[in-house]
Formats: C-alpha cells, structure tokens, sequence
C-alpha cells in the first residue's frame, strides 16, 4: 500500500507530510473542533499564512488525514489475499491487514474512530468506513455459510466483537513498546478466529445443531438474518 503524495516543499523543515503529522497529532490530543489554525500554528512555529501555502483550509487537513486512514484499510480489500480462497482465509486476511494498517498508521485511525459526522467530511469518511465494515460482515456470513465459522453465533454479534477487538488496539498499542506488530496481528486472529472456526472433523456445524434442537420441539430454527447497518456511535 503506497503513501499518499505529501511532498509539496514550503519553508525548510515543514512539507505537507511534516504538518499533516502535527496537524493530526493535535486533533487526537485536543479534539478537530477544539483545533484551530493558530494552535496548529503556535505548535509548527509558523505562521497561518504559512501552513495555508501547503493546505487551503482545516477541513483540507482532516480530509487528507481520514483518506491515510480509508486508503489503508480499502487497500486491504483488494490484495489478492482478501479476494481469492475460503471465506474463513480471506476474513482472516483482511484482518490481519486491518490491524497492520492500525498498527502502521496509529494517530490516523484513531482520528477515524473518533469522527462524529458533524462535517461533510466527517460525514464522507463514515460513508467510506461503513463500506469498509460491510466488506467484513460480508466475509463473516461467507465464512459461516461456507461451514467455517461456527452456525450458532449471529454474524452480526461476531462482525461487532471482531471490529471491538481491533479497533479498541488504538487505545493501548504503542509502537515504541514491546508488542511487535506482526506478532500482534497473529495474536487478534487466534484469539478472534481460533473460538469462532467450525473444529476440523466436527460432525456437524453450530447451526446444524440448531436446526436439529428447534426440529425436535416441533419447529425450524432459522439461519440469523442478515446483517443490518452497524453503530459506530
């Protein structure tokens, strides 16, 4: 997954890069609302004027700064590890990614999660993140339809534990500490999957066992529905 092109030079010692950095670092520690050009200002050491050469607006900055975060976590869908194979190995894939990318860009997904909708382009990033979440419910109801993932559990409860699990990382991980990221992400996918998968050899899945319990009381217990729209309140 490439960096997006932040290079554009201004005064020595700050590009686009330099100041998105500071910029996302200060709407994590004070809030986006609470963040105004000045304080932005006052932390780089350079005028407005100076950080508007490199960024037409605030909203510019968080834009930018949510796009590092979607891009990352999009770009997971499409590696070929995402697209081909089981539905239990590609979930696992695009886990293993989704945490990769937390891990590797940190202060902008947790600027993502922390997004409100109060601005279109909080509004626009929801949008974007929703989609990404979707992807992932999808790949969860594959998965169990598929015989790999254990029938008795509602997709909906394991899609909203999976994405618990991952996104509350932003909360502790720090990449200066102990926890080594790939080690980290081999770590969320056994103890996310290794409770979830059907056992090898098993006789018959979860919902089988459903099915047979709800048969013999004289009804059909049916298949979980389908997944509705998850809460990222």
């Amino acid at each position: 997954m490439s960096e997006p092109a932040l290079t554009k030079r201004g005064r020595p010692g700050y590009d686009q890069r330099a100041i998105l950095e500071v910029a996302v670092g200060a709407f994590n520690e004070f809030g986006y609302d609470a963040t105004s050009m000045g304080v932005l200002a006052t932390r780089l050491g350079l005028s407005k004027s100076a950080i508007y050469h490199h960024f037409s607006s605030k909203e510019e900055l968080l834009e930018q700064a949510l796009d590092e975060a979607l891009g990352g976590l999009e770009g997971v869908l499409l590696e070929q590890s995402a697209q081909v194979g089981p539905a239990i190995d590609r979930l696992a894939a695009v886990l293993r990614g989704a945490v990769e990318v937390l891990t590797s860009r940190l202060p902008y997904v947790t600027l993502l999660l922390r997004v409100r909708g109060n601005t279109d382009v909080e509004r626009a990033a929801l949008a974007r993140r929703r989609a990404f979440d979707r992807s992932v419910s999808a790949l969860v109801v594959e998965a169990r339809d598929e015989g790999s993932l254990r029938g008795d559990i509602d997709p909906r409860i394991v899609t909203r534990l999976l994405f618990g699990m991952v996104n509350s990382i932003v909360e502790w991980y720090r990449p200066e500490g102990p926890e080594d990221a790939g080690q980290l992400a081999s770590d969320v996918l056994a103890v996310a999957l290794d409770g979830l998968r059907v056992p090898v050899g098993a006789g018959s899945t979860g919902l089988d066992k459903l099915d047979h319990r709800a048969g013999s009381t004289g009804s059909r217990q049916a298949r979980p529905p389908g997944l509705g729209k998850l809460d990222h309140r």
